[in-house]
């Protein structure tokens, strides 16, 4: 049975957003294609169709998380106190309970660091969170800062989801939270 290129392109993208949700959530690794695929009620076999490889596969999923965080961002940021969205959303407990809807940060790309598999779609990540952080902040050594920022953002997030400890998972988001807009008003 021969499908449309429209048909296609929709199966391509499904896959994508599939597994863009399943390596946040699950990890990269722990995300087989068999599974992946039977989850869409495809073929292991139809995925070499659709990618040369999973490396391919998890390239495109995270762009597919960059940009749905850079529409949320875009959001965020437009508001009348955007860092304080932006660290309210970020250290958010949808945020901790929803790392396949959330930042690839502190899921793929960490992932792909420790693999030695470095992403420049993970720089484009940083980099535009980067430039948003520091656009709000006044004062000196704001590069330096917005650094600081999102590293403590990313480090206060992976802690709080990996903690067994419910009070102390939001004890982290809350100090975190707090401190980070006390010290950027």
């Amino acid at each position: 049975m021969r499908y449309t290129q429209d048909h296609k392109a929709q199966t391509h993208q499904r896959i994508i957003k599939e597994a863009s949700a399943r390596f946040r959530r699950d990890g990269i690794g722990a995300t087989g294609l068999q599974p992946l695929m039977k989850a869409l009620g495809l073929t292991h076999g139809g995925f070499y169709s659709h990618f040369k490889s999973k490396d391919e596969l998890v390239e495109k999923a995270l762009q597919m998380a960059r940009d749905e965080l850079d529409a949320h961002c875009a959001t965020l940021f437009a508001e009348q106190r955007p860092l304080d969205a932006f660290i309210d959303s970020y250290l958010s407990e949808w945020h901790q309970t929803s790392p396949d809807q959330g930042c690839p940060l502190p899921t793929m790309s960490s992932e792909l660091g420790l693999r030695g598999q470095p992403s420049p779609t993970t720089d484009q990540v940083l980099s535009a969170r980067l430039e948003q952080v520091q656009s709000t902040l006044e004062g000196e050594q704001l590069s330096e800062r917005s650094i600081v920022i999102m590293s403590t953002l990313v480090g206060a997030l992976m802690l709080s989801r990996s903690v067994e400890n419910a009070e102390l998972a939001q004890r982290i988001l809350d100090v975190t939270r707090d401190h980070l807009k006390q010290n950027n008003d």
